[in-house]
């Protein structure tokens, strides 16, 4: 149960992340890809949770384990 939370909690927040952190480079326009403002940055840091906090595709495998009953014991 905790496994299948924190998985969904780690893909969900990253998901997220991203979105809004895609959001703000698109209101900046091509601005929003240079390093003279901050969402540049912003949509880096939120991508590489993506990757760093194990891949949203590793996430949503282990969800549908739990799901499943399939968890290792």
């Amino acid at each position: 149960q905790i496994t299948k939370l924190a998985s969904m909690a780690k893909e969900y927040a990253s998901r997220v992340a991203v979105d809004v952190a895609n959001e703000a480079v698109q209101v900046h326009g091509g601005a929003g890809y240079v390093d003279d403002f901050d969402v540049e940055r912003f949509y880096r840091d939120a991508k590489i949770l993506q990757i760093y906090e194990g891949t949203t595709e590793i996430q949503k495998n282990i969800i549908g384990r739990e799901l499943l009953g399939k968890g290792m014991s």
